[in-house]
Formats: C-alpha cells, structure tokens, sequence
C-alpha cells in the first residue's frame, strides 16, 4: 500500500525520524575523546557533518581532509573550534592520506566525483578518484590502526549504467573486502548507499533555482515518468552516523527514503509552470534502484533501512536477527518507482524548506 507524506508528516518507521536510529547515534558515545577524519570534508556532506558533530558531541580532533584549500579556508572563518584540523590532500594520494591518519580513529570516506556526464567524459580521472581513492583510504586505515570506516555511496551503485555508478560499485566491493584484509585486530568497514541529497552543490534543487532566478517560466525535464529518491543533508548525516555505531563490518546500508515525482518536483517549485522534456541524458536512469533483485537474498530488513549483508562465510548476521532484522522476500527490490512511501507536492514543499533553514 503507498503512503503518500505530505506537509512535513512524520511516518512510523521512516528513516528520517526513527527513534531507533537516533539511539543509534547517541550510543556513539565514544566519539568524545577520539578523532575523527572525514574525507572530502568540505563537499556539501562533509560540511553537514561537521555542523552536527561540533553541535552534539566533543571530539578529541575533527578533520577535514580535502584538496580545495579556499574551501578550507571558508570553513575555518565558520568552525573555529580546538578540536578542528584542516589537511590539504588528496584520496589519489596514498602517503598523504597515511600520515592525516595517524591517530585517528574513525574515518568517514565522502571523498568522491560524482557528476555522471563529468565522469563519462572523464573516465580515468573518475577511477583514479572513487576506485584508486578506496583503495588508498582502506591501505591507509589498516596501516594506521583506524577503529572504523564508512564510506558513502550511491543509487548509481546498484546495476550501474554510468561510469559514475560503476567506480562507486567498484568502491564498495572495496571496502565490504576489506574486512577480510584487515586481520584479528581488524579496522571494520561499511558502506551506506542512499540517493539524491537535496540541496547539496550541484543538485537538481540548485540548477532549478538558479533557473527560476533568472525568470525563467518553465523547468526542463528529461522524463515525465522519472521518479527519485531525495533525503536533506541533515539526513544523510543521521543515517550515517547511525549505521557506523551499529556496524559490524562488511554491511551495505540503504535507509528507507520516500520517493519523489519529478513532475511532482517541478509543481512545488514553480506552479503551474511549462516545463518542457528534453530527453534523458546518457547515463541516466528513468527510475534508481538502492537495493536490486540480485541482492535480495543477501538483505535484511530492519524498521529504518536495509542491511546488504557481506557473502563472507566469517560473517555472522545473529547480531542483527537479535535487533529484529529479517530477511527480505527473494524477488524483493527497493526501487523509486516502486516505493511504498512517496512525497506528495506539500510534502516536497516541507522538505525543501526544510532543507535550506538546516543548510550551513
């Protein structure tokens, strides 16, 4: 049965206000006296995260590992705080990435190209970034005695028809091997994969306000059909700070989100306008998939999100059966278009007004 959320509703269940998941992050505790580094920490996700952990706990040292030194430079004028470091550097580069380290003992990998046509027409730099990049931050972690990794992934993951999407599916096998690299004394890895973050540089919320800025009448569409799953910054920092208190090491995490229309989208941001479809775009998909058919059989099911567990024959799933998890039907996919909870026009309003009073 679809529910439709509209207004700012609160459902039993979502990911968004799972009680569950709030406990989650505040069992956390053991970030007050550790460091933490967070790769591409000055990218939109990176910037959210450290809003909230300079706010709701006291780490020893929070880093900000990027390579863009005036983004470094914004971010110190606004986080001034003793516990924050800025290294400039880069994921491609191994060494770099070793000595920022040393230390630390929770990294949370957002480092990443994610734009599908700059990728296409950028292939190498794109798999020296999110495939050769994994590689470095899991060679580093396991060398520097890191307690924990999460990586951050995406819909483009999941039956992947982008270069973008392939290196991020590349990535995650990646850091879900990882775990079998690492030894008895072992740093843990994790993935979260969730879908368009609203707001964040570059999104589709920010190429259409630039739109209506400059008058425009209309909004282009590449499909009438197209539909997406949309989450805050905010968001997608709870969910992720969640999933690295309750991992075990090797799981894929995919939250329960609702989906959006994009006609639906077009509508709350400018009524009744004439919006005009220009055609999908290569590398793009009609509707995303977070978690496919093929790994249904590998799927739990919690109240707030999926678990992808690993095919490790080490790798015990009673943690999560004794938290209530169960497994998903095998013919079980999690996709936009088939999503039982969607946001209605009102809903999507809430949602973006929402978004930009929490932006920093």
């Amino acid at each position: 049965m679809t529910q439709k959320i509209g207004d700012g509703a609160k459902p039993a269940g979502s990911a968004l206000n799972s009680v569950s998941k709030e406990n989650a992050i505040h069992s956390l505790k053991g970030l007050a006296g550790k460091s933490i580094l967070v790769t591409g920490g000055t990218g939109s996700f990176g910037r959210g995260l450290v809003d909230y952990l300079v706010q709701h706990f006291t780490p020893d040292r929070l880093i900000v590992f990027s390579r863009d030194e005036l983004k470094q430079f914004e971010m110190q004028q606004r986080w001034r705080q003793p516990c924050m470091r800025y290294f400039i550097g880069d994921v491609r580069d191994g060494e770099r990435l070793e000595m920022a380290m040393r230390g630390v003992d929770y990294v949370i990998h957002a480092a990443a190209m994610k734009q599908v046509q700059t990728a296409e027409y950028n292939p190498f730099e794109c798999v020296r970034t999110n495939i050769h990049g994994a590689e470095n931050v899991v060679r580093a972690a396991i060398r520097s005695g890191v307690k924990r990794v999460i990586a951050l992934s995406t819909d483009k993951a999941a039956n992947p028809i982008n270069l973008y999407g392939a290196s991020k599916l590349a990535s995650d096998k990646i850091f879900v091997a990882a775990n079998a690299l690492s030894g008895r004394d072992r740093a843990r890895f994790a993935v979260v994969r969730y879908g368009n973050v609203l707001g964040s540089r570059g999104s589709v919320l920010e190429v259409f306000e630039r739109l209506i800025e400059q008058g425009a009448t209309g909004l282009p569409i590449t499909d009438k059909r197209m539909t997406r799953f949309f989450l805050t910054v905010q968001e997608g920092v709870k969910v992720v700070l969640s999933s690295l208190a309750m991992m075990e090491g090797g799981e894929l995490f995919v939250p329960k989100i609702p989906s959006v229309k994009m006609t639906d989208l077009l509508e709350a941001m400018l009524p009744g306008g004439a919006h005009q479809v220009i055609g999908i775009r290569p590398g793009e998909k009609l509707h995303e998939v977070m978690v496919s058919e093929d790994d249904a059989r590998a799927t739990l099911e919690l109240p707030d999100r999926y678990v992808i567990a690993p095919l490790f024959d080490f790798w015990d799933r009673t943690h999560y059966i004794d938290c209530g998890a169960v497994p998903v039907a095998d013919t079980f996919s999690y996709a936009s278009n088939t999503n039982t909870r969607w946001l209605d026009i009102e809903g999507i309003k809430a949602l973006i007004a929402k978004s930009k009073a929490a932006k920093v």
